[in-house]
């Protein structure tokens, strides 16, 4: 039992657990106290679906000294009810643009969930006039209140967003490659669970690299990388079919009442540790990410990196890939590099 497991109140206990293990990752595994806790980490949209139980995740972490929490409306209340968790860290509320700048400066992390959710019929396409502004709006204060800091995107369409951010942070003359990053966690989260289902293995052993972007068929996991797996060429495409898809499940099952929101911010929460971690002095801290990349003609793409004192400190190639896998690549490469103007083309016209 870890040290943070023992502090929380008896429900959490045994609750957090097994969802953490629904979702492909052990409690112990995901969510540690550190010694002390450390590093300014700011969440934008944390009155949202996904941003209140990300930022609870956050706050159960122990590893940040203060969270800074953003929104347009409800912050304050978010605020509150975290303050009053019994793990390390402040809490602290900003509403409303005028104080965006107060809960971005001086962050070390910002993790970026805000915009508005995908509804049944909507693809992460369809989100891309509301929440390119948003994403776009924020990136001009990151700029200016904390060009240093690590950013983790979320905001949806991803493969469009990080462009986005990228462009605003090169026209302010502060982009740093190794810090920017597209959070493409809750992919490898679902292709652990089901290949593990399929396969009857234990989650907690199951590792997926998942590269390309995060979004339909971009989504590509390597199943053939998969240690001990043997999958049918039957199982192959249709557990490549149910992790580039997972999300619709989900938009279907609430029915139009949201996303993947819970899953969204476990995967999220854990990804921010994991960078924390790095940026902390931690070694072999490796996860997929899509970041700035030279390994395909994309300009943006996802695949293992090394996390370190300053983000991302090595970008991996992806081995070799089965006939199947790199027909893939061959056919959603040239979807990277459309999504990406399309992000590009945002920033230049507005």
């Amino acid at each position: 039992m870890s040290a943070l497991t023992a502090r929380i109140q008896p429900v959490a206990r045994m609750v957090a657990p097994v969802a953490l293990k629904a979702l492909g990752v052990s409690a112990t595994r995901s969510f540690t106290a550190s010694a002390r806790a450390k590093n300014k980490v700011a969440v934008v949209g944390a009155a949202g679906g996904i941003g209140q139980p990300m930022s609870l995740l956050m706050k159960l972490s122990g590893k940040i000294e203060h969270l800074s929490l953003f929104d347009i409306v409800n912050t304050p209340g978010v605020a509150a009810d975290l303050s009053h968790c019994n793990t390390k860290g402040k809490v602290s509320a900003h509403k409303g643009p005028e104080e965006m700048g107060a809960a971005l400066d001086g962050c070390d992390l910002v993790v970026i969930p805000a915009g508005v959710p995908r509804k049944p019929g909507m693809t992460r396409d369809d989100l891309f006039n509301t929440n390119a502004s948003i994403v776009k709006g924020i990136a001009e204060q990151c700029a200016k209140s904390c060009p240093n800091a690590c950013f983790l995107i979320i905001s949806n369409p991803v493969n469009s967003t990080v462009p986005i951010f990228g462009d605003v942070l090169k026209t302010a003359g502060v982009f740093d490659p190794r810090k920017l990053m597209g959070v493409t966690m809750l992919d490898i989260c679902r292709a652990n669970t089901f290949v593990a289902e399929n396969q009857g293995m234990d989650v907690d052993k199951v590792s997926v690299d998942v590269i390309g972007g995060h979004a339909g068929t971009t989504i590509m996991p390597l199943l053939s990388q998969v240690k001990g797996a043997k999958f049918s060429e039957e199982d192959i495409k249709a557990l490549t079919h149910r992790i580039q898809f997972g999300g619709d499940e989900v938009v279907k099952a609430k029915d139009g009442a949201g996303s993947a929101t819970l899953s969204m911010a476990h995967a999220g929460a854990y990804f921010a540790e994991r960078v924390l971690d790095g940026l902390n002095g931690a070694t072999g801290v490796k996860e997929c990410t899509f970041v700035e990349s030279s390994l395909t003609d994309a300009p943006y793409f996802a695949s293992p990196c090394t996390l370190g004192k300053e983000g991302v400190s090595e970008v991996h190639g992806f081995g070799t890939l089965s006939p199947f896998e790199q027909s893939l690549v061959d056919e959603n490469v040239p979807a990277l590099i459309k999504m990406a103007k399309k992000g590009t083309d945002f920033v230049k016209n507005n």
